[in-house]
């Protein structure tokens, strides 16, 4: 196997982050190309149609790519280019027919540092490979969530071509260039053979690899169809909750309808920003606004539980997926604010 075992966790060009708080530019900002997705995956509320229609703020379709220019070119407010955009949050960003472009005008941004996705790739052909390849993306996560097209069927009720699905991959992998390219499954319902052969179908297919495990990604998100052991973590280790939830310190996030969201994980849109700016709300306006300095001083004074109108209180990603603890240093952080 050629493929290197590493995480889809990007730690890029990235220093310790206590070190780095306060920031006057955010190190990530997440765009959703589409809030829609074609898979109907258990653990996920995109899936679920019903809900999807009952849930107020969602836009159920892809983002405007003007609006998306507007976006990217209101970076030139921040002092710093940011080091990475990240074109996914809720959908499946290549629902979008100008991802390529959003891409490509992304990486002419003096503003822009690095852009990357994460996608179930389901819709790669050879001709969109070559446009997004070309486009200049830098990484590309892939979501596998079965060895057949059985498992796709059972997890994400989604009739799928699964030699072509590897082949379209392949051939990704083989006219990739500068691009880094990470395939993750999740574990958990695999046996130790069907694990092998993920290995065997895409361990030379792709420069990172890696097996994660099920844990409550969506805050308040109740009919979850897949069981998860909360006592272990994304990439298999011991849980541990933390209080300071680190991702409003360095991330932000805007969805396809170009809301501004305080946490990528809100998929029911009830931690809008944008009421509390003036009007038209844009990314400097809102990471220096005083309603995020009040959510992060919460944060930090260890209040997160008292947030009961927000999905914080029981976040399982503060429980299972946090690759940085803060919670020693809060008060140094609180101090130095």
């Amino acid at each position: 196997m050629k493929a290197r075992y590493i995480p889809r966790i990007d730690l890029y060009d990235r220093m310790e982050l206590k070190e780095a708080i306060p920031m006057r530019t955010p190190y990530t900002i997440y765009i959703d190309p589409c809030d829609t997705c074609n898979f109907r995956c258990k653990f996920c509320p995109t899936g679920n149609l019903e809900l999807m229609k009952k849930t107020k703020g969602r836009k159920h379709g892809p983002m405007d790519f003007e609006v998306y220019k507007g976006i990217i070119d209101s970076l030139c407010e921040f002092k710093d280019p940011i080091r990475v955009i990240r074109l996914y949050k809720e959908g499946e960003p290549l629902l979008n027919k100008h991802f390529a472009d959003m891409v490509a005008y992304a990486k002419k941004s003096p503003m822009v540092k690095r852009v990357d996705t994460t996608t179930n790739a389901s819709l790669l052909t050879h001709e969109l490979s070559r446009d997004i390849i070309d486009a200049g993306l830098d990484r590309i996560n892939i979501s596998v969530e079965g060895i057949n097209a059985h498992h796709y069927r059972e997890f994400s009720g989604h009739n799928l071509d699964y030699d072509s699905f590897v082949e379209n991959i392949a051939y990704f992998y083989a006219h990739k260039g500068n691009c880094e390219m990470n395939i993750k499954i999740n574990g958990d319902y695999l046996t130790p053979k069907q694990e092998d052969e993920f290995y065997e179908t895409f361990g030379n297919i792709t420069d990172g690899i890696s097996v994660e495990h099920t844990i409550e990604y969506w805050p308040k998100y109740n009919e979850m169809k897949v069981d998860f052991d909360e006592n272990v973590s994304l990439l298999g280790g011991k849980s541990g909750e933390v209080q300071v939830c680190p991702y409003v310190f360095y991330e932000m996030c805007i969805n396809s309808d170009a809301t501004f969201s305080l946490c990528r994980f809100d998929w029911n849109h009830a931690m809008i920003l944008d009421q509390h700016v003036g009007a038209p709300p844009t990314p400097k306006k809102i990471w220096d606004s005083i309603v995020l300095w009040n959510f992060q001083q919460s944060f930090l004074k260890k209040e997160r539980k008292r947030l009961s109108v927000l999905s914080c209180p029981n976040c399982g990603i503060l429980k299972q997926g946090v690759p940085e603890d803060l919670d020693e240093f809060s008060q140094e952080i609180l101090d130095e604010m």
